[in-house]
């Protein structure tokens, strides 16, 4: 019998795979627990449907993220800061403050969990981070860090 997977199954599937299992596993455990719904024609069409439209859907993503890299890879930004002696800093230049900048900057809303600081921003200067913006698109900045 064939069944499409509503749960990854251990051993036998993921999510939205069509598998070929015996009847009685079909119905007495897979069906009735949730795990899989049997393959109709239509059924499995729709599935079909659904995989070309992520496919496209996450085309367009990378497209996007492409654009954005484009847009903001080898940028400078500025960022001012309170200072004590020695050019150290009251605190610590976080993500957040780094997005925050971004989005005024650039117009660009990014999470502060996807920016990479390469190391604890405390003194004044130049850092480098990076932004992932898709999982194998990465965009490079400097930052520099000014006394307020």
């Amino acid at each position: 019998m064939k069944v499409i997977l509503t749960q990854d199954v251990k051993k036998q599937g993921v999510k939205g795979q069509i598998i070929e299992v015996s009847d009685g596993y079909a119905r007495n455990y897979l069906i009735p627990k949730g795990l899989a719904e049997e393959a109709s024609k239509t059924r499995v069409k729709e599935i079909e449907e659904k995989k070309v439209r992520d496919a496209k859907l996450k085309d367009k993503e990378k497209e996007q993220a492409e654009q954005l890299k484009a847009r903001l890879d080898g940028q400078t930004i500025e960022l001012k800061a309170k200072t004590g002696s020695n050019e150290k800093l009251f605190g610590a230049v976080t993500s957040q403050e780094i997005a925050d900048t971004l989005e005024k900057r650039f117009g660009v809303k990014i999470d502060k969990k996807k920016i990479e600081q390469g190391e604890v921003i405390k003194h004044l200067g130049e850092y480098s981070f990076k932004i992932k913006i898709y999982p194998a698109i990465q965009a490079e900045l400097k930052l520099i860090v000014t006394a307020e």
